[in-house]
């Protein structure tokens, strides 16, 4: 009933406004306009158990005031729910509602009581989370009636709470319109705070993200495929309203589509053969991190996974290695056929669910021991996320993260809370000893949930176990911009929220190298071949020139002392002959030592001429006797070295004193007034000279080989008479 009569006069004059002020009453949400646009038909309602389950959505996430400042009271009984409420369409239309009407908690209130439904009627209080909800989609559609379906179950208390609000309808409306007029905003959209506002108009704008399944399909046959239902290959996906595609850069195998085809991609079998799959390219950018850091036969741990399109995503990926993932947190084995079958139908092979949740994980289970790399996606507060239910349904995210998104951000003590979790687990994470790398991901903005963990995991490692400590390593994915390259200047790889992406961190952690375990060539190869990767291919034994190469190389420092010593012995018993034959024949001797002066290439000292009476009275001769060998008389076993194969073995100089020379002069006053003194330089470069006459030795040179020749500059060079 009403008070006064001004204030039925007052509503009597702005009944016939009352459409159109409800009409603008969310004409500024993003939302509201994409689903009222031209072609598409207006609101009709929700079954009646999205109705129930959003209520219990709300009632679970609900904005708790101080008793003294709550006038509504809601209970603690949960709504009973059908099983439809299972099925993933109706509890995404059940989060979207309660969504809204967390958003809207305080308007939805304040409209309750100036309607005066508050506290005028008895109804009780655990259908009170049902009222708001059912208030914001009334309201939302302009106060008309709901369309009921003939096969539909009603609900008592859906029905009940129904027909309270529409025997209120002519007060609510004008609540609404004072509640409007009172914030001076053309809507109640314009009431919500600003960072809510800015995230959903991101949300109806966000391009749409989907990786290619490829154990099913080729990415040139999805192309194919799209182009004959009607899409355009592009290079960018923004404001363009018609049916295209782009390929990301990041991701080679994620496909890039415009928000408002979402509706129509779903009818192509490509979705509904798991060809195509859905998901926030947060979540593809984790998984090839990963696949970066991987050999063939590495296997991965995944630690609070939440999607299980995430996983499949990460199987596809290394469906040609030989490497295991295994999914730890599945609690509920009731939960394993299902998931099983999920990945059978996506073609995933190599998946393995521990029921175990991370932190109860033992460091040396025996089914890890092979896990190499780590991939940890905890529980953040998600505010670089543009659509919260898309991310609490997709990632099976708690619902408290939908109260958190509708303040615009967690308290602090809610967010100290997530960041020593997440401290906790990457703390853990870096105890597995055989592991070799750390992926750390998160769809926060907040530095004390991304840079802040990993710089206090790595400052407090545990130093004590034996094995490399973990050090930051450089981002593994593509930087494809000037800002992305600055955004990851400190080694960490950060995406902002954008009209095009939601915002990201990721940060790689590998092992120091180890120096004591370097791994030569010939390792890898010969486990390459134990794993049978280098079948028909026969790794080659050392041939035969190879090995005698190495020999060769082996005994090379003997080789040279055996040759140098053997010539210098040659040399010496040459000398002491030559002396000897000198005093019987000096007219030969005279004509044939001049020709070894020609062939022979050595490093000599001056030679005087003295008489041949007296030829042990050369005092150099027992000089080099001395120094070569001690017993000059007895012949070398072998006077030649064994010649290295294409290679050229430098001789050190040696001195030596050619006998003297006996011209055939009459008289030696008169060589002496026309010769100056002969000072013969020679050099000495190895024993492969052929002696010609009776000087030449078998021993010089190899049967078949010809003696080469001198080079100019090594040619003796000596005064002509």
């Amino acid at each position: 009933m009403f008070n006064s009569a001004n204030e039925l006069e007052f509503l009597e004059e702005t009944t016939a406004e009352i459409s159109q002020l409800s009409s603008l009453a969310l004409s500024g949400d993003p939302a509201c306009s994409e689903n009222s646009s031209a072609g598409s038909p207006e609101k009709t309602g929700y079954p009646d158990s999205v109705y129930i389950l959003a209520a219990n959505i709300f009632q679970g996430t609900r904005l708790e005031k101080s008793p003294e400042k709550a006038l509504i009271k809601y209970g603690n009984e949960p709504l009973p729910s059908s099983t439809e409420s299972e099925d993933e369409s109706f509890q995404r239309l059940s989060y979207e509602l309660a969504f809204s009407a967390l958003k809207y908690q305080d308007i939805l209130e304040t409209i309750l009581i100036d309607s005066y439904i508050f506290p005028s009627t008895t109804i009780p209080d655990h259908l009170n989370s049902l009222i708001i909800v059912m208030l914001y989609d009334f309201q939302d559609r302009k106060f008309q009636a709901r369309l009921l379906s003939g096969n539909e179950e009603s609900i008592a208390e859906v029905l009940e709470v129904e027909n309270l609000l529409n025997s209120f309808k002519t007060k609510l409306a004008a609540a609404l319109a004072r509640c409007r007029i009172k914030h001076d905003a053309l809507s109640i959209y314009h009431i919500l705070p600003e960072t809510v506002r800015n995230q959903e108009l991101r949300a109806s704008t966000l391009p749409l993200y989907a990786w290619i399944n490829t154990c099913k399909i080729s990415p040139e046959e999805v192309y194919y495929t799209l182009k004959k239902n009607g899409y355009n290959k592009v290079k960018s996906v923004l404001h363009i309203d018609n049916k295209v595609f782009a390929v990301d850069q990041h991701c080679y195998d994620v496909l890039i589509f415009p928000s408002h085809l979402k509706s129509d991609l779903l009818n192509i079998d490509l979705f509904k053969d798991y060809k195509l799959i859905f998901q926030d390219k947060s979540r593809s950018l984790a998984v090839h991190s990963v696949k970066a850091l991987l050999n063939m036969d590495d296997d991965i741990l995944m630690v609070n996974t939440g999607s299980w399109y995430t996983v499949a995503h990460m199987s596809v990926l290394t469906n040609n290695n030989t490497s295991k993932i295994f999914v730890c947190g599945v609690q509920s084995q009731a939960k394993d056929p299902d998931l099983k079958n999920l990945f059978t139908k996506m073609g995933c092979k190599n998946i393995e669910i521990l029921h175990e949740t991370f932190m109860k994980l033992e460091l040396k289970d025996h089914r890890l021991q092979k896990v190499k790399v780590i991939l940890l996606l905890p529980r953040c507060s998600g505010l670089g996320v543009s659509n919260p239910v898309e991310f609490i349904l997709n990632e099976h995210e708690d619902t408290d993260l939908l109260k958190d998104f509708s303040q615009g951000g967690p308290s602090e003590d809610k967010l100290h809370v997530l960041a020593q979790q997440q401290y906790e687990q990457l703390a853990h994470a870096m105890k597995f000893t055989r592991a070799q790398a750390i992926v750390y991901c998160t769809c926060s903005v907040y530095p004390e949930e991304n840079e802040a963990i990993v710089k206090k995991a790595l400052e407090f490692q545990d130093h004590e176990i034996k094995v490399q400590p973990y050090r930051l390593s450089p981002p593994v994915l593509p930087l494809c911009s000037l800002k992305e390259i600055h955004l990851s200047t400190d080694k960490f790889f950060r995406m902002e929220p954008s009209e095009i992406t939601n915002g990201c961190f990721i940060s790689v952690l590998t092992r120091e190298r180890d120096p004591s375990e370097t791994v030569s060539v010939k390792d890898v190869l010969a486990r390459a071949a134990a794993k049978g990767l280098l079948e028909g291919i026969e790794l080659g034994k050392s041939s035969k020139r190879e090995k005698k190469k190495k020999k060769q190389k082996m005994s090379l420092p003997k080789s040279s002392i055996a040759d140098n010593s053997g010539i210098q012995m040659k040399i010496a018993e040459f000398l002491s002959r030559e002396t000897n034959v000198s005093a019987n024949q000096p007219e030969t001797l005279t004509t044939k030592t001049s020709l070894p002066q020609k062939n022979t290439n050595q490093v000599g000292s001056s030679s005087q001429v003295r008489k041949p009476s007296k030829p042990t009275t050369n005092p150099l001769v027992p000089t080099i006797m001395k120094n070569t060998s001690a017993r000059p008389h007895e012949r070398p076993t072998n006077f030649v070295r064994s010649r290295p194969e294409d290679r050229m073995i430098p001789l050190k100089p040696i001195e030596i004193a050619l006998p003297p020379v006996i011209l055939p002069f009459p008289s030696p006053q008169g060589i002496r007034s026309h010769l100056p003194t002969p000072h013969f330089y020679y050099r000495w470069v190895g024993p492969k000279t052929v002696l010609p006459g009776y000087l030449s030795t078998p021993s010089i040179l190899r049967r078949g080989e010809k003696p080469k020749e001198n080079l100019p500059s090594s040619l003796p060079r000596h005064p002509r008479p």
